[in-house]
């Protein structure tokens, strides 16, 4: 269905709710049946009136076979199950998926779980090696497995993959299953149990945000020559936003410039850090924000433009941390810009239309990141509570200690909360589009994080010493949920937006 249009289900859902009728309708059937019965009966008229010479269409005579096909449907309807689902089990909740979904849920699970799992240790290894900066051979070896099974590029949405076949650009099995995002949601989730399990199903930031951008917004030769190869896992890309003298939670700020040479060519000159992928030998492309008329309208002063690692001037400074992580081989950079020159036709969208990208980018992006610190924030649990049902302290369990057993209660009920928040967010995101779902994305963003962190900051203390070491995924996760409380638009800023959509709403007494 197109986003907006509710199921059947949906419909009659919510007329049961406003009509305080039970659901599902018990005799649902029967009258979508008998409508379909009115139908036939019609159309028999039609067909009748053309046998007597006087139909007003000169297609009526054609009309006489449908009568008993539609006929006969009714009748299976009638006679067969009920159409509508049955709500939610108790505990299930109120966004249950399709099977189809279901399905592909329990397939990524089994793959993180005796593929990817087992290998954290050896890719931890690689990580604090002197070759961390180079590709694990393991690694891409788990992507071709995961390419094979069909579980690849599981993010793309429906509607983009519609648009992309029909393009042209892109063969169809590139483009995974075409989900909606509470359909990506519970498999995003999964993702997030470990650091290295987004990469190796070709869902993993900031390529998915690049990739829908050159999805939604790139030209046919734009896409043939790096959504392609993105969509295939061969190349990696980066996203030059972010600056080091400028506060860049406001977009508005950035002072990179995009210099319009007046032969078909544009000149870039900036600054930019917390270029996330550039550190990577993979990486062989960077989209670059940056101002090409800063005297414009303020939204429509800035310029994305898509420019090869490789161009003369790009210069990579340095490796960023977080916390001390530097996340290799993916990497965290300051890139300098100096003079570089690329073709006019690397524009995307069209001049002056940065920012409207930058903001169709981070709906679906941010939804993502919410689900895998959901995910974190559920292996965290896992963790914790196989430590602390195990560890002894003053005579009994960890976990069976008054203090501590109230605490991971209320860890479950925070991810639940999460959860909730999260999948309503995706829900209204296919429902409703990015801008009317712009409060409840904005909601879940600053849920999310701060759930997965104090779930996780309870993992640490279950755990003791070894929860803040190399040993366990808890302080490489803590560090990578504090950083969301900053990426893609930090805490503050999503909480002016939603104040200011709520003092715009109607009293509801």
């Amino acid at each position: 269905l197109p986003v907006g249009v509710p199921t059947e289900a949906e419909y009659v859902r919510r007329y049961c709710q406003i009509r305080n009728v039970e659901y599902p309708v018990k005799t649902w059937s029967f009258y979508v049946g008998l409508g379909m019965f009115r139908a036939a009966s019609i159309l028999a008229g039609v067909f009748h009136r053309s046998t007597l010479g006087n139909a007003s269409n000169p297609l009526a005579d054609q009309l006489g076979p449908l009568v008993d096909v539609i006929a006969q449907e009714a009748l299976r309807l009638v006679r067969g199950p009920p159409l509508l689902p049955p709500l939610p089990a108790p505990g299930q909740g109120v966004f249950s998926s399709p099977e189809g979904s279901k399905q592909l849920r329990q397939r990524v699970l089994t793959f993180l779980q005796t593929r990817i799992l087992p290998l954290e240790p050896d890719f931890i290894r690689h990580q604090q090696s002197p070759d961390r900066w180079t590709v694990l051979p393991a690694l891409e070896k788990l992507k071709a497995e995961a390419r094979e099974l069909g579980l690849w590029n599981l993010w793309l949405p429906a509607g983009l993959r519609a648009s992309l076949l029909q393009g042209g650009a892109v063969p169809g099995e590139l483009l995974g299953p075409g989900l909606s995002n509470l359909e990506y949601a519970p498999l995003c989730e999964v993702m997030g149990m470990s650091l290295y399990a987004p990469e190796v199903f070709n869902c993993s930031a900031p390529d998915t945000g690049n990739m829908e951008v050159l999805a939604r917004y790139g030209t046919s030769s734009q896409q043939a020559q790096w959504l392609r190869p993105l969509l295939e896992g061969r190349i990696r890309s980066c996203f030059a936003m972010t600056e080091p003298a400028i506060a860049s939670s406001d977009a508005t700020n950035i002072e990179s410039r995009i210099a319009d040479n007046g032969d078909g060519s544009l000149t870039l000159q900036g600054k930019k850090w917390w270029t996330s992928g550039a550190m990577d030998p993979r990486c062989k492309v960077v989209i670059f924000m940056g101002k090409s008329d800063p005297s414009g309208p303020v939204h429509r002063q800035q310029t994305m433009v898509l420019v090869p690692m490789d161009t003369p001037g790009v210069k990579v400074i340095r490796a960023l941390t977080v916390f001390g992580y530097d996340d290799a081989p993916h990497g965290h950079a300051e890139v300098h810009f100096n003079d570089v020159k690329v073709p006019a036709g690397n524009i995307l969208l069209g001049e002056g239309r940065g920012f409207e990208i930058a903001q169709g980018r981070l709906g679906p992006g941010r939804l993502h990141h919410c689900m895998r610190a959901v995910g974190m924030a559920e292996r965290a649990m896992d963790m914790m509570r196989e430590r602390g049902s195990q560890r002894m302290a003053f005579g009994q369990a960890i976990l069976k200690h008054g203090a501590l057993a109230q605490q991971f209660a209320e860890a479950r009920i925070a991810i639940q909360q999460a959860r909730l928040m999260v999948l309503n967010a995706a829900h209204q995101l296919d429902m409703h589009g990015n801008k009317k779902a712009r409060a409840v994305i904005a909601m879940a963003k600053v849920v999310a994080p701060r759930s997965a962190l104090s779930v996780l900051d309870l993992a640490i203390q279950v755990h003791g010493g070894a929860g803040v070491c190399q040993d366990f995924q808890l302080a490489g996760f803590y560090a990578g949920a504090r950083t969301l409380r900053l990426a893609d638009g930090p805490d503050e800023v999503h909480l002016r937006d939603i104040a200011r959509i709520e003092m715009k709403q109607i009293s509801r007494l």
